[in-house]
């Protein structure tokens, strides 16, 4: 890679605050889901050390679980039809701007469960009523009640029915029940937010992917977001002096205007799940990572439990498994490491131990 990629690179882990000198500090977990906007959390247990990770020593996985059974982050379907974390006070404008475009995506599996409009109205109305007054339920007890009504809701289908009551700014995630989810009335859940104009909410959305994921390009945000390019350009416009942009080899980047940022010590390791805003945040400026083999022949990097990075790159991949006195990490390495990242790899295994509350084990082999 270039030296202008690499500064790139060096930028971009700042910005997402997993090296050198964040931007910003982290207070809680609404603090650093605000700082991207959304930060993607389809699989609950993994997203939760991603915010651990940017929060630094002393934050345990039990005490994410209380922060967002207290709704301090909330879970729900925005930008992409995926789940993300999203800080209360953005919840509202968030979807406002993006859950139109995320319905236009879902359109064909709506049609391919055969829920139109009039239908989805219905259940979406059915789960409100059941779930006010804090009666929050789970998925299997949402199914019931809708069968209770002669609807079928199972599996995909049940899933769009639920995606498509998150959109309308109907439901949203509500505490945990032991280790089942459970689906709350937002406005119970989030009785205040703010609701920006379509062009305010344009070139704030805009304004922050570039400041928490920049050097990126619009391409990168489009995916990220949905939005159209058309919808893109308006917010770059809009954001004026908050963002500035550099060309190389004919693309243009946007970020934040550049302070200088003092890379993290190096070698630095990162044991990241496979869905960190690091690694998902991209998919034209993708290369700076440099997956290599770990992508697929589709070009989508094929990711396993998690990515192992050395710096700035991709070094290879890890699984984790919790056993009763241990985490067993096991992690699959491009190459050799030498003394030092050896020893920065284990210390990254202590801190994901020491995040669950127990020992880490950690074993290394090559590709």
């Amino acid at each position: 890679m270039t030296l202008e990629g690499l500064e790139m690179a060096h930028r971009r882990t700042g910005a997402v605050g997993l090296g050198g000198t964040q931007p910003v500090p982290f207070a809680d977990a609404a603090d650093v889901v605000g700082w991207f906007g959304a930060l993607q959390s389809q699989d609950y247990h993994p997203a939760k050390w991603a915010l651990a990770q940017r929060l630094g020593p002393g934050v345990t996985d039990a005490g994410l679980d209380r922060a967002f059974d207290d709704g301090v982050i909330l879970r729900t379907h925005v930008l992409r039809p995926t789940w993300h974390f999203v800080a209360p006070a953005d919840l509202r404008w968030l979807l406002e701007l993006t859950a139109p475009r995320v319905h236009a995506l879902n359109a064909y599996a709506y049609r391919r469960g055969e829920l139109d409009g009039p239908l989805l109205r219905r259940t979406t109305d059915l789960i409100a009523d059941a779930v006010a007054d804090g009666n929050h339920l789970t998925r299997t007890e949402i199914a019931a009640l809708l069968a209770r009504h002669g609807i079928t809701a199972k599996g995909f289908r049940l899933g769009y029915i639920l995606i498509h009551a998150e959109l309308e700014r109907v439901i949203c995630s509500g505490p945990l029940r032991g280790k089942q989810h459970t689906y709350a009335l937002l406005v119970e859940r989030v009785p205040r937010a703010a609701s920006l104009e379509r062009e305010a909410a344009l070139a704030e959305l805009v304004r922050r992917f570039f400041t928490s994921h920049g050097p990126a390009t619009a391409k990168d945000l489009a995916w990220w977001s949905s939005l159209t390019r058309a919808d893109i350009a308006t917010g770059l416009s809009l954001a004026g002096d908050a963002l500035e942009s550099t060309v190389v080899d004919g693309v243009t980047y946007w970020s934040a205007p550049a302070n200088a940022i003092a890379p993290a010590p190096s070698p630095s390791v990162r044991l990241l799940q496979a869905y960190d805003e690091y690694i998902v945040g991209y998919t034209q400026s993708r290369y700076l990572l440099d997956l290599g083999d770990l992508a697929a022949a589709s070009g989508k990097p094929a990711l396993p439990n998690g990515v192992i990075v050395v710096d700035t790159q991709v070094a290879g991949r890890w699984k984790r498994t919790v056993r009763a006195d241990a985490v067993v990490i096991e992690a699959v390495l491009r190459r050799p490491f030498d003394a030092a990242e050896t020893a920065a790899l284990h210390a990254a295994a202590d801190e994901l131990g020491m995040f669950l509350g127990t020992r880490a084990v950690v074993s290394t082999s090559l590709l």
